[in-house]
């Protein structure tokens, strides 16, 4: 499977909704938070000073991942998704890679991520990428029982 990185372009869009709310609805609901920023991608990320990406295979777009502004040197990796039919392949290892790399492309200082111990194959994959975690700052999401950074600059 040949994985390339694409930018963000706003008929790219439906596909960040859709990889997203897929799994959310899975394994967890669509909060507010999250109902808000998969349907307004450019206001939510894009216009705040994050970023998103995409991965394809064979010109297709199989997955996403944002790069969300917090403050000055911290941005959150968010809205990782694969579309259910390309997972277990390493599209998710890639992508999480991907994220972690733009981070530190954009001179990201510390990279954080929320997420939950239900899903052991992602935290599994941060680990092995280099986050570690850290004390849960709570509020953001209401599925989150786990937050990890990597800190840019100790690394």
């Amino acid at each position: 499977m040949e994985l390339q990185v694409i930018d963000y372009q706003p008929q790219h869009a439906p596909y960040f909704e859709k990889f997203n709310k897929a799994w959310l609805e899975e394994y967890f609901t669509v909060e507010p938070f999250d109902k808000w920023v998969l349907e307004n991608p450019d206001e939510a990320i894009i216009k705040t000073g994050g970023s998103i990406y995409f991965i394809t295979s064979n010109q297709k777009i199989i997955g996403t991942v944002a790069l969300r502004y917090i403050e000055d040197g911290v941005y959150e990796l968010t809205k990782m998704a694969v579309d259910k039919d390309h997972r277990g392949a390493g599209a998710g290892q890639f992508l999480c890679q991907a994220g972690i790399d733009k981070a530190r492309g954009l001179g990201v200082k510390r990279l954080v991520l929320f997420s939950s111990r239900v899903l052991k194959n992602a935290i599994h994959i941060y680990h092995k990428l280099g986050f570690t975690e850290i004390p849960v700052e709570p509020g953001t999401y209401k599925r989150a029982d786990i937050m990890m950074e990597i800190n840019f600059i100790n690394n």
